[in-house]
């Protein structure tokens, strides 16, 4: 086989789901495909989530001789703190007319979570651009955090060009000069799953910016 075939093949490969026993879980961070009675699924292991997704099924039924798999999301990190949410937004309105961004990430290794802010290249009411943080040993992105100004919170075609090959939460505040509006979604390697409902420990954290609003 071709080296670089190899290469791709072992960072990336394809496991035939057993009919009488769980997949072997992976022993590392990373993706793989696994072959199903019911269709073809994707699994990615992160420190602080597993997915599983279905890509696809088959055109035609046909006997698949492997065992069947689901859908499955497993969080590990545990809740994000509202606290940190809210200093977003208390940076979103620090920022304004323009746009600012924040991650908030998890360390595997302490199990501790922090608001990291992300420094601006160039940044407008309507724009912003930032360069990608060094994290510490241990640490993964959680939620990529951006606001937009006093606009309403909604992804854009340029959010969804951003976002299509990260594993994370993506979190966006409008309305910033008062109780900020919220849109959230589950970016899993170009599949954006809307959060229609908003964690309620957020909504209480950012409804107490009202108080602040001078």
């Amino acid at each position: 086989m071709n080296p670089v075939d190899q290469v791709l093949q072992g960072s990336f490969p394809s496991v035939m789901v057993p009919t009488r026993e769980p997949v072997v879980p992976m022993s590392a961070p990373g993706e793989r495909l696994l072959i199903a009675s019911n269709g073809v699924f994707i699994e990615i292991d992160r420190p602080w989530i597993r997915l599983v997704r279905r890509l696809g099924s088959f055109s035609w039924r046909t006997p698949v001789p492997y065992g069947k798999a689901a859908d499955a999301t497993e969080v590990r990190c545990g809740a994000v703190p509202a606290e940190l949410v809210a200093g977003f937004a208390r940076m979103a309105r620090a920022a304004l007319p323009n746009e600012v961004g924040a991650w908030i990430t998890w360390n595997a290794s302490t199990g501790a979570f922090r608001l990291l802010p992300l420094p601006s290249l160039s940044h407008r009411p309507v724009h912003l651009q930032y360069e990608r943080p060094e994290l510490q040993a241990g640490e993964w992105l959680v939620v990529d955090c951006h606001s937009h100004g006093r606009g309403r919170a909604y992804f854009s075609p340029t959010d969804d060009r951003d976002d299509q090959h990260d594993v994370k939460l993506a979190l966006v505040l409008g309305h910033c000069h008062q109780v900020p509006s919220v849109a959230l979604r589950l970016c899993v390697k170009g599949r954006f799953e809307v959060q229609s409902a908003v964690p309620e420990r957020w909504k209480a954290a950012l409804a107490t910016l009202a108080a602040e609003v001078v």
